[in-house]
């Protein structure tokens, strides 16, 4: 992942340790490393990326979508299973946007499930009649609904790689079968939970990854975000129609935009992309927002957002 220098927000009685595309990551200032951390505070920033870059406008108010839409899910999902939230009460300049989290051992899989055929999987099941090594019926296009939602792991990249779509015997190679056959399970179960809310809501989730890891208690957890427009597909089903590409509530205009004339920048270039039109920033924020208050039921907090 290429991009503009990344300034961390300074957060007293906190050291910041490392940054992602979206998300900071501090330890308390006690400790002396990551390893040896007995908490961790995760902070969703506004950054967006965008082709393998990450690009130099922000998106207000996103930072608070992730965290409050991935707080609202951890509670729904808590009887399937636990996750790494210790506490939403963080110092004031992260407020809304940051959480403090126990430290888990990350399994090195992203567990994704589809319930619907578009993106990688539908690349994939064209070329060889199956997703990830999942078998599926003749005959189907872009955006159809799966009789059964499937489970297709992926190997997580380093950072600035795209991660490697794998069959699940793949994944019981490099985790083991017990560890494989559990994380799969739980994650058509929180999928299965999700999809239903989700569409009580006029929500279509197509597909959706989760990270999980273990605990000092050596309990399987959900952690880092769960079920935001950066890492689910959500469609409005009132405008599904298969057969088509449909719109999501995430960066899509960001994507729109930057492959258009409009924005003079050809992604096969290597060059870092230009700043946004504030339109393009607009309707972005504003797509974020209307996901998380279709979804939770709410009005967006504005105030959560840090600004």
């Amino acid at each position: 992942m290429t991009g503009h220098q990344v300034e961390a927000t300074v957060v007293p009685g906190w050291k910041h340790v490392y940054s992602g595309k979206v998300r900071d990551l501090y330890v308390p200032e006690s400790a002396e490393s990551l390893a040896d951390a007995p908490s961790l505070l995760m902070v969703a920033s506004d950054r967006i990326s965008a082709y393998d870059f990450v690009l130099e406008s922000e998106i207000p108010h996103k930072g608070a979508v992730l965290t409050g839409l991935s707080t609202w899910w951890f509670d729904q999902l808590k009887d399937i299973v636990g996750n790494h939230v210790v506490t939403a009460d963080v110092p004031a300049e992260v407020a809304g946007r940051g959480l403090i989290c126990e430290p888990l051992t990350m399994f090195p899989i992203e567990c994704v499930a589809r319930g619907y055929l578009t993106g990688s999987g539908l690349a994939d099941y064209k070329e060889t009649g199956a997703v990830c090594g999942v078998e599926l019926p003749d005959g189907l296009g872009e955006s159809d609904r799966l009789d059964a939602p499937i489970y297709t792991p992926a190997a997580k990249a380093e950072v600035g790689e795209h991660d490697e779509n794998i069959t699940f015997e793949k994944s019981a190679d490099m985790i083991g079968r017990d560890d494989a056959e559990a994380l799969r399970e739980l994650t058509l179960k929180v999928y299965a939970r999700a999809e239903e809310i989700a569409r009580e809501r006029g929500i279509i989730l197509a597909d959706t990854k989760f990270e999980f890891g273990r605990n000092a208690a050596g309990d399987i957890v959900l952690g880092d975000e769960v079920l935001t427009p950066d890492s689910s597909r959500f469609w409005d089903a009132h405008a599904y129609q298969p057969g088509k590409s449909q719109a999501s509530f995430d960066k899509q205009f960001v994507r729109d935009w930057l492959t258009s004339p409009a924005s003079g920048w050809d992604k096969n270039s290597g060059q870092q992309p230009p700043q946004l039109p504030q339109d393009i920033i607009e309707k972005t924020s504003a797509r974020y927002i209307e996901a998380f208050e279709r979804i939770t039921g709410d009005t967006f907090p504005a105030q959560s957002a840090g600004a």
